[in-house]
């Protein structure tokens, strides 16, 4: 029987230690999603110097050049086994570039795969290429595929439609590269970024759903995976990577760190916005029976200040002391008109605060949502604020 190199208490975090290529047979257990980030075949090992910085071109002897014959029966092998291991309608994503995602392409179609769809991952922030030679290098490929024609795989169009703003989510996703808070415990050569595995994971994926990396590095997937309440296998032949891995999970054991965490990979500059509005009971009953939502156009002095998000607006939340929160939709997104405190009076209300206010007017249909925000904030439960969608339709 496979033994784990190391297990939590509730076995919703296991790694291998060994070879993919031995290992994968014997894990007994079928997998609802695979994500691989396999050798890119691109480390030549050669010396340069950049802006003065001697600099190697070696992420280590597991991503050497290779023959084009050596590649493809690599991706074929392992593609292989991770078929045989995933349910049927389960699915798998693998990232590459050019030096090796066009031989997973062909491997995936000859061993009977459906491929859905090639996500081009643009880094707004990548680094710049070490030649002045070509275009710079900004862009990763991950390939979606199912496991056979048929049966059909799960695909959660409306919340990525939600988290698109709106809109049916395009294949070209811009996404920041891995960043400092997801270094704490050490680096990876090769890390990805939690962020990209957080939109991957709610794409095609349950809670309590069984995810598995066949060459898990410091174990992104995993992170993203237990904190969206998903398992996780992983398999790693290099000890200090399945370390680190190890080091991150015991990190998120602490709630506070998880939550920070969580809320941090779900930053989304797409994603749609909620206006949270605290009003008084009063308030708030003929604010829902008008219609309108309205707030102070800046201080009581005046000047008009719209914070970012304003324009992704498309719900408003109203609260009393946070309490008794109701989701509306706008009648129209990321607009607003601005009234003057009289034009206010003349439709019921009684401002007392400033001259000119934000109204947004709302279809008083309430909206059902599944999570129930944390709205009480000491003082700042009664200042309006702008908040992401996720937070109120909940993300696992």
């Amino acid at each position: 029987m496979l033994s784990p190199y190391y297990q939590t208490a509730n076995a919703d975090f296991t790694l291998y230690q060994g070879d993919t290529m031995q290992l994968l047979g014997q894990i007994d257990k079928k997998i609802d999603m695979i994500f691989a980030d396999p050798p890119y075949f691109l480390s030549s090992g050669d010396d340069c110097v950049f802006n003065g910085t001697p600099i190697r071109f070696d992420k280590g002897s597991w991503d050497r050049k290779a023959t084009p014959e050596i590649i493809n029966n690599f991706n074929k092998s392992w593609l292989a086994l991770c078929r045989e291991k995933l349910k049927d309608g389960g699915t798998i994503w693998i990232s590459g570039t050019y030096h090796n995602i066009y031989s997973v392409a062909n491997c995936l179609t000859e061993l009977g795969y459906k491929i859905l769809n090639m996500i081009v991952w643009h880094k707004p922030d990548a680094h710049p290429s070490l030649t002045v030679k070509l275009f710079n290098f900004s862009a990763e490929y991950i390939i979606w595929a199912r496991k056979s024609e048929k049966p059909l795989h799960y695909f959660n169009y409306e919340l990525m439609k939600s988290l698109a703003g709106g809109k049916q989510m395009q294949d070209v996703w811009e996404i920041p590269t891995t960043g400092t808070w997801e270094k704490t415990c050490g680096r990876h050569p090769a890390q990805k970024t939690l962020r990209l595995l957080y939109r991957i994971l709610l794409s095609c994926t349950h809670e309590g759903d069984t995810v598995l990396d066949p060459f898990a590095g410091s174990c992104t997937t995993g992170i993203a995976a237990n904190l969206l309440g998903r398992k996780f296998i992983g398999i790693d032949q290099a000890e200090e990577y399945l370390q680190l891995g190890i080091r991150r999970r015991k990190e998120i054991e602490d709630k506070v760190t998880a939550e920070k965490m969580l809320r941090k990979m779900s930053e989304n500059p797409e994603e749609v916005t909620v206006l949270v509005n605290h009003a008084r009971p009063e308030t708030r009953r003929l604010m829902i029976e008008k219609g309108i939502c309205y707030l102070r156009a800046g201080e009581s002095e005046g000047s008009l200040q719209v914070t970012p998000g304003f324009e992704k607006m498309r719900y408003v939340l109203l609260h009393t002391n946070g309490d008794e929160a109701q989701l509306f939709k706008l009648k129209k997104a990321g607009t607003f008109q601005i009234w003057t405190k009289e034009t206010l009076q003349a439709h019921g209300f009684n401002p007392e605060h400033a001259t000119y206010y934000i109204v947004l007017p709302f279809d008083p249909t309430p909206i059902e949502y599944k999570k129930q925000p944390n709205i009480k904030q000491r003082i700042n439960t009664y200042r309006a604020k702008i908040r992401p969608l996720s937070d109120f339709i909940g993300i696992k």
